[in-house]
């Protein structure tokens, strides 16, 4: 008889291939968003939230051991979190009702006379003191055991997509282990912008989240789990995630909008000794580099030199831009709703005012078709369908162009193509050169986490990007391979090696 001292978090189906990353993650993952956003019980058929319970303590093992008892008896994905006992019951009463939306019940159970007296406006079952029939009283559904035959699913990427996760139940679950783990990374949203499709809520981002975590431990043997957040007031998300860090190896904030992704992240970073990472913002960067020096390769050409001209400066636009002047460019050109970033504009925000600062040397004017004018490179980070053919023409000689929206980038490829585009990328699988996040952030975390090192600089992100960029051989470069697969799985064994031997606190 097995004994079980700890538990992974794993993909439901083996992602060993670009056809089936494309229904686990992007593009296809985007159809589930929207299924969920048109009608949140869709998340009990999308997600494994049907059958994903917390189990909420002050003592981690006794959380881990009540968790690994609901799986081993009942096949119930429980997952172990932690507060202090000093918690005001107001605030707990709060974070329970607005983390509800991962799970499909709550176990309280190991707290019984704290909780006893608390009312918790919630749509599931939560327990707070032993019942007959755990399994009934949950109400959890397992689907974790199946065989899939993917060329039974039928349609396009979005409707094979759907097929699958509703046959599934989602893409992760836990299995059992007889080794101790790290404690699973956090991965938290609070839905307000959502791939493409901007603010359309925590419960519909959850898809994108499950995604990210069957990543995690397809490419990194890293755990990680959804932690969404229903409030969307910085200092609410805030709040939560410090209350329940303890319950993590790290936190990945995913798709929230700026500019209060930099307050969370921020506050984060300074409060919570485990690592702090903004996937949008960060690991967009990393990937946005990488590919971007080996496009110099083929052209021939230094960053120094180059005018770069980035559409959208929410999170990703913001980080980019930063990373890519940290690594040597000198001429950035930002562009958002209002037409081109300058300084003397005035702007409702104040990083608009700073990134005015720090960019656009020559304060050019105008909208993305007066400053795209002899640039060298493009890089969208806005909606689709911004660029055109006679915007691409205006360009200097073969130009580069990331058209990174998804699920829709600013110009498709054949179009960008036509217009003279040398390098094309985009974010999806289904085109060559895709800029996917999944190339950074496994290994970075693993990094992160094997070396306990607690911040994320700029040096690790410039090291990360050097690795991805490495692992493209000159004999293997050209301008439809300016980055290595996205399944390679070398690649985060070697970003997490370089990172640990180079920045550990070990």
């Amino acid at each position: 008889m097995p004994q079980y001292k700890g538990f992974k978090i794993i993909p439901k189906i083996a992602i060993d291939d670009k056809e089936i990353l494309s229904l686990v993650y992007t593009p296809g993952v985007g159809s589930s968003c929207l299924k969920i956003s048109q009608n949140p019980e869709a998340s009990m058929v999308y997600t494994n939230r049907i059958n994903s319970v917390a189990v909420v303590a002050f003592d981690y093992e006794k959380a881990l051991e009540r968790a690994i008892f609901l799986k081993n008896t009942l096949l119930i994905d429980a997952y172990p979190l932690v507060i202090s006992l000093q918690t005001p019951k107001q605030d707990f009463k709060f974070a329970i009702e607005n983390i509800q939306i991962n799970f499909c019940a709550i176990d309280l159970s190991l707290m019984q006379e704290y909780v006893s007296s608390i009312e918790f406006d919630v749509d599931i079952p939560v327990l707070k003191e032993p019942v007959s029939d755990l399994k009934d009283f949950f109400g959890a559904i397992s689907r974790n055991v199946f065989m899939m035959d993917i060329s039974k699913l039928k349609g396009n990427v979005k409707e094979r997509s759907l097929q699958l996760r509703e046959l599934a139940g989602g893409v992760i679950e836990t299995q059992l282990t007889e080794e101790k783990r790290n404690k699973p990374v956090a991965i938290v949203s609070d839905g307000t912008a959502v791939l493409g499709y901007g603010n359309i809520g925590a419960l519909a981002s959850i898809p994108v989240m499950e995604g990210k975590a069957a990543l995690y431990s397809e490419l990194a043997d890293v755990d990680a789990m959804s932690f969404c957040v229903k409030t969307q007031n910085p200092e609410d998300v805030i709040k939560i995630v410090q209350m329940f860090a303890s319950s993590f190896s790290g936190i990945h904030l995913e798709d929230i909008s700026a500019p209060e992704c930099f307050e969370i992240e921020g506050c984060l970073s300074e409060t919570l000794d485990i690592p702090v990472f903004h996937d949008d913002q960060h690991g967009t960067a990393i990937i946005v580099l990488a590919g971007l020096l080996n496009s110099l390769v083929l052209e021939d050409k230094k960053i120094s030199d180059i005018k770069i001209v980035i559409a959208g400066a929410g999170a990703a636009g913001t980080a980019v831009a930063k990373l890519l002047l940290f690594a040597g460019a000198k001429n950035i050109v930002m562009e958002d709703i209002n037409g081109a970033i300058y300084r003397g504009r005035q702007n409702e925000f104040k990083y608009l005012d700073e990134l005015a600062e720090i960019t656009n040397p020559n304060n050019e004017q105008g909208e993305l078709k007066d400053i795209i004018k002899n640039a060298d490179v493009f890089i969208g980070l806005s909606k689709g369908g911004i660029l055109t053919e006679d915007m691409v023409r205006s360009m200097e000689y073969r130009p580069v162009v990331f058209a990174l929206a998804n699920p829709e980038p600013e110009i498709m490829p054949d179009e960008a193509k036509h217009a003279g585009v040398y390098i094309m990328s985009t974010g999806r699988s289904d085109f060559e050169n895709q800029i996917n996040n999944s190339l950074a952030f496994p290994g970075l975390f693993k990094g992160l986490i094997d070396g306990n090192i607690k911040k994320v600089t700029n040096e690790i992100k410039l090291e990360s990007a050097l690795i991805i960029a490495s692992m493209v051989s000159s004999d293997e470069l050209t301008p439809d391979n300016i980055l290595p697969d996205a399944l390679d799985r070398m690649l985060p064994v070697k970003i997490a090696g370089s990172i640990k031997e180079k920045y550990s606190h070990n």
